[in-house]
């Protein structure tokens, strides 16, 4: 006998228990950066998040799980279902809560449902947590269940009454480049000219500039970061939800899994990228700086993390959602991956109708971009 369970705290799962069920070192599917989103303030009601994770045991065992949230908004998901909600409320419905199988404030795809790696009944177990999941919204009379940036493992466990949605995210791959100057070496000479001249323009504001692990700046140095990332947030008219004390978690909990691209002038922390990783991908996240110099940017969200990935042997770095500003960089275009189960029939229907349509508009426009690679050689 599998029985289902809800928690509203990651807390209430043995951090053991949770993390023997990742397939790898994905950081973000970790109970530590999961639990430390939640004991620093980061996941709230008023926000739009509760945390409701699920949790199939098998005489008392944890044998499943997968994130979940109650959202009272669609803030902070990168998949972008606003006109849905705006359609079903028209029509008198109520779209808000609804549930979310994610990692909140991260658009980057990982396992969404977690069965352990080897285990003979995956497929069966996968299937009994998307079960789980659509009896709870028809319980709770909810609008709607939502899993977003899916691996290829998870996908074949959603059937027909699950609607698909695709995007595209930009990522960069390693080639087994010994260099930086072997990866630029693959590049058409424009492109390969261009991010010489961006970086020769950096180097020319004689900031000291390089990649730290998050264990060796100090609280003091840590709440700066947060400082430029809030401050870069609010600049921007978005919401900054992650708490200082979120950041000081990080140093604490995650260490080195944690990279910084630093930018410092006299000492002081003018600029960073904050970036996670695992044994094999790289993760840029955040931005932030409080000075407005030329293609700082760019070598600190992007070139540096490429020569870090090369030096590490990673085997791709993932910098973030959106952006065709990247393809010039050396990021392809990617397919990322999402699955929706509306309650409502004839609602269920009309976003199925609207969604082919973004198809095909999205199959057009991945083979676009990819018609203007940098690189010449394949």
């Amino acid at each position: 006998m599998i029985e289902a369970r809800f928690h509203d705290h990651i807390d209430d799962i043995a951090a053991a228990a949770w993390d023997a069920l990742r397939p790898d070192d994905n950081p973000f599917l970790s109970h530590a950066f999961l639990a430390g989103l939640e004991r620093t303030g980061c996941i709230r009601p008023e926000w739009g998040w509760r945390a409701h994770h699920l949790g199939l045991y098998r005489a008392g065992q944890l044998v499943a799980a997968a994130p979940l949230y109650l959202k009272g908004n669609s803030h902070g998901e990168f998949v972008f279902d606003f006109s849905w909600a705006a359609a079903w409320e028209r029509a008198g419905g109520q779209y808000y809560p609804k549930l979310l199988n994610a990692v909140p404030y991260s658009p980057v795809t990982g396992p969404r449902l977690l069965v352990g790696t080897g285990v003979a009944q995956a497929d069966v177990l996968r299937k009994r947590l998307l079960d789980a999941m659509q009896q709870l919204a028809q319980q709770l009379q909810l609008s709607s269940v939502h899993a977003n940036f899916l691996t290829d493992a998870d996908l074949p466990a959603f059937d027909a009454d699950w609607t698909s949605r695709s995007d595209v995210q930009f990522h960069w791959h390693n080639r087994g480049y010994a260099d930086f100057e072997a990866f630029l070496a693959a590049f058409n000479h424009k492109k390969r000219k261009n991010i010489r001249h961006e970086r020769k323009r950096v180097a020319a504001y004689g900031l000291d500039i390089g990649m730290v692990g998050g264990s060796q700046l100090s609280a003091q140095e840590w709440r700066r970061v947060h400082a430029l990332y809030t401050s870069t947030f609010d600049a921007k008219g978005n919401h900054a939800a992650l708490t200082e004390a979120f950041f000081l978690y990080l140093r604490q909990e995650l260490g080195d899994r944690v990279q910084l691209a630093l930018a410092r002038q006299k000492g002081e922390i003018i600029a960073m990228a904050l970036m996670l990783r695992s044994a094999s991908t790289l993760y840029g996240r955040y931005w932030g700086a409080d000075v407005d110099l030329a293609d700082l940017h760019f070598e600190l969200c992007y070139y540096q993390g490429i020569e870090y990935a090369i030096a590490q042997g990673l085997q791709r770095f993932e910098p973030g959602a959106q952006g065709e500003h990247k393809l010039a960089r050396g990021f392809l275009p990617v397919r990322t991956h999402s699955r929706h189960f509306l309650l409502h029939e004839g609602f269920r229907a009309a976003v199925r109708q609207a969604l082919a349509h973004e198809c095909e508009g999205m199959d057009a426009y991945a083979e676009e971009l990819l018609e203007h690679s940098p690189y010449t050689q394949p």
